[in-house]
């Protein structure tokens, strides 16, 4: 007997599907490359001369989680596309978390040589010259061409405020990897534009110490889309997250996309996924954070309470801004950000302590959405306690490689 199925229904139905398509595609056709090219990176920092700046790099290659994250992305383009833009993201996030790692292992780096050190960023995301043989690429407006005319400023000056040691290059070679993978991408001249603010916002969040309270206050309140009634913290927040580049590199991908979408897909990442994204993952930084004496964007609110509900909100408009994209889109980025989020809150550091309340309130905010992702990642990551436990514990014969395999480990 056919019945009819309400418009309700139908929505309740197809996360579930899309979710297993997406999953099936990211863990056969995604996490492999991510894999490869995290273990090619790793190779190559091992090569860095100074101990320091080799411990750095491999310190930030050891944050899977956020490269893998990202990588998400290459789930939802076309195939052909799909190695240029794991490629991209990868050598994007593996540079930021390197600058990250150096800026704050680094007590000598003041404001001003953070932001330039960080403007590697901005040079990942200049195009390469067109080589001999090559046809011209779609031409781009003056500010674009700008940035990539001055690429070779850009590189002279961070690298210059890199601290001293030989890196053999590491970080040069990041730029360029996602220089040349970009260069694949059809429509990365339309894309460029929104990539290169998203960028800007993060070199200037990255700028901050976050001690100076009054200066990224300021900025913050700079940033905030009037009428958004956003926290000061929440919009500095949105800044600092990598995901705006990451969903434009992807959106590069596509063949033909127009300025709309485009648009549209900046106004969805910041403020609103972007928020909860960084405010997440200083979520479960709050008792390092606080063991360190370090300021933590969580602990502007009053309250967890007041956390809580404000978080909660940013899971809302984040799902709604998914869901005014096109259709078919719509259903990819909340699924994104189901994701995301889920990622987060399947750390035993979410439920501890006083960001109980907090990852409670975003969990009941994604509703159904975010169930199948977080029982992946919690099954993932007791997957990584056991494959550690063996290893420390010298059974190394003990480790299925099913299990190295899912940890991402060879």
């Amino acid at each position: 007997m056919v019945t009819d199925v309400s418009p309700v229904a139908v929505r309740r139905l197809w996360p579930g599907g899309t979710f297993v398509h997406a999953a099936h595609t990211y863990w056969a056709g995604v996490f492999p490359l991510v894999s490869r090219e995290l273990s090619n990176w790793s190779a190559r920092a091992q090569e860095i001369p100074d101990r320091t700046l080799r411990a750095h790099a491999l310190q930030a290659l050891a944050k899977r989680g956020n490269m893998e994250g990202a990588a998400a992305f290459a789930a939802f383009v076309p195939r052909v596309q799909r190695a240029a833009v794991v490629r991209a993201i990868v050598a994007f996030q593996s540079t930021y978390n390197h600058l990250d790692t150096i800026s704050e292992q680094s007590g000598s780096i003041q404001p001003r040589e953070g932001r330039r050190l960080h403007e590697a960023l901005l040079a990942s995301l200049a195009r390469l010259p067109v080589r001999a043989g090559q046809d011209a690429p779609p031409k781009m407006g003056a500010t674009e061409s700008a940035v990539d005319n001055d690429f070779h400023r850009l590189q002279g000056d961070y690298e210059h405020f890199m601290p001293v040691g030989d890196d053999d290059g590491y970080l040069a070679a990041l730029v360029e990897a996602c220089r040349e993978a970009l260069c694949e991408l059809p429509s990365y001249a339309v894309v460029a534009p929104a990539a290169r603010r998203a960028a800007e916002r993060v070199v200037c969040f990255q700028a901050f110490n976050m001690s100076e309270r009054q200066a990224i206050e300021q900025w913050g309140r700079r940033q905030t889309p009037p009428g958004s009634d956003l926290r000061w913290w929440e919009t500095a927040a949105s800044g600092g997250s990598s995901l705006g580049v990451h969903v434009m590199i992807a959106a590069a991908a596509e063949p033909g996309i127009d300025q709309g979408y485009v648009a549209a897909l900046e106004r969805a990442y910041f403020p609103w996924i972007g928020a909860l994204h960084s405010l997440l993952d200083h979520l479960i930084d709050i008792e390092e954070d606080a063991a360190a004496g370090q300021c933590n964007l969580i602990d502007q609110y009053a309250s967890p309470q007041e956390a809580a509900g404000r978080m909660a909100l940013l899971a809302e408009r984040g799902l709604a801004s998914a869901r005014e994209l096109e259709s078919e889109s719509a259903h990819r980025h909340e699924l994104i950000v189901a994701a995301m989020a889920s990622f987060y809150l399947s750390s035993p550091e979410a439920w501890h302590g006083k960001a109980v309340p907090i990852s409670r309130a975003v969990l009941d905010a994604l509703g159904p959405l975010a169930r199948p992702p977080l029982a992946i990642f919690k099954t993932r990551r007791a997957a990584e306690r056991v494959y550690y436990a063996c290893r420390a514990h010298g059974h190394n014969d003990r480790i299925a490689p099913g299990l190295a395999l899912a940890t991402g480990h060879r």
